[in-house]
């Protein structure tokens, strides 16, 4: 039985126009308690990460600069690890406590990597990107000690850290979407913003943009987007590094049409990758995680090696 059939026998009246039967509650269920909150998820979390990257590059004009790479996922993901741990179960405004320390810890991150390679009142780029790692890899290093003494969490806290959405619920969907919906149209309005800031930062000076106080929101937004998707979906690589260079690609370096086009290419993405990691094993579905990885890795080297000498960010 399709989906579409199931969910046309749930709804009031339209069913019985159709003279579709009352649906099975067991195959309800499955899809409406299960199947759409995991897609939901996989959309929020891809379109978050994708949309991260891409403000990520634009602010620091490197390729390179992604979530991952700045520290902001391994701050993100020290908070969500916090949170499992220590069982915070509360929640504000529906948005979950995971979601919560994830926010705060990535922008105590993105702050500290941005004030640690300050030199005067600019951050240049490759001190930027190394602090990032150095952070990253000191984040990631208490999140592995976190791992030790997690005790009867372990299980869930490992599995988490590989990427997946197996224990995704309504409640966890609800609590993200504001995030990353509210996040992607507050970095809409700075499409312009963007495409002057890529001139350089002298050059937006004279354009009337105010470089560091631009610099600093967007980066609070691409650590909301990428805390919201790491809160429920763990640790997924290559999404906020390959999507950007795709889109870009595909249509263009303007942020005004980049920012949706990435959105909307992130989540089809990471849809596209968490049904391929259900699908490929009958026994048990592989976490998204490895599935990011192993063809955005291999993606990433084409890209590179297709567009060397003609494409520039």
């Amino acid at each position: 039985m399709s989906v579409v059939k199931v969910l046309l026998k749930s709804t009031p009246f339209v069913g019985d126009s159709l003279g579709l039967v009352g649906p099975d509650e067991r195959e309800l269920m499955i899809i409406t308690g299960i199947r759409l909150p995991r897609i939901v998820a996989a959309i929020l979390v891809g379109a978050g990460l994708a949309l991260a990257g891409v403000v990520f590059q634009g602010v620091f004009r490197n390729p390179m600069a992604d979530p991952y790479v700045l520290g902001v996922s391994s701050g993100a993901a020290l908070g969500a690890a916090l949170a499992i741990v220590m069982r915070i179960g509360y929640s504000v405004m529906g948005v979950s406590s995971a979601s919560i320390l994830s926010f705060l810890v990535a922008t105590l991150t993105v702050l500290a990597v941005y004030n640690i390679a300050k030199v005067g009142p600019r951050a240049p780029v490759v001190t930027l990107l190394l602090s990032g790692i150095a952070v990253s890899i000191f984040l990631s290093s208490l999140v592995s000690l976190i791992q030790v003494f997690s005790g009867s969490e372990l299980h869930r806290l490992v599995y988490w850290m590989m990427g997946g959405f197996s224990y995704v619920e309504w409640r966890d969907v609800l609590g993200v979407f504001p995030l990353v919906c509210t996040g992607a149209a507050l970095t809409y309005f700075f499409a312009r913003d963007l495409n002057i800031m890529t001139l350089g930062d002298v050059e937006a000076l004279h354009l009337g943009v105010n470089v560091e106080n631009s610099r600093k929101i967007l980066l609070a937004l691409g650590s909301l987007m990428t805390a919201a998707a790491v809160s429920i979906g763990g640790l997924i690589g290559f999404v906020g590094l390959v999507i950007p260079h795709l889109t870009r690609m595909l249509v263009g370096p303007d942020h005004r049409i980049l920012i949706p086009s990435g959105f909307l290419t992130g989540a089809l993405f990471l849809v596209f990758c968490d049904t391929i990691a259900r699908a490929v094993s009958v026994s048990s579905e592989l976490p998204v995680g490895i599935i990011t990885a192993l063809s955005g890795g291999p993606f990433f080297i084409y890209l590179l090696r297709k567009s060397r000498g003609r494409y520039a960010i």
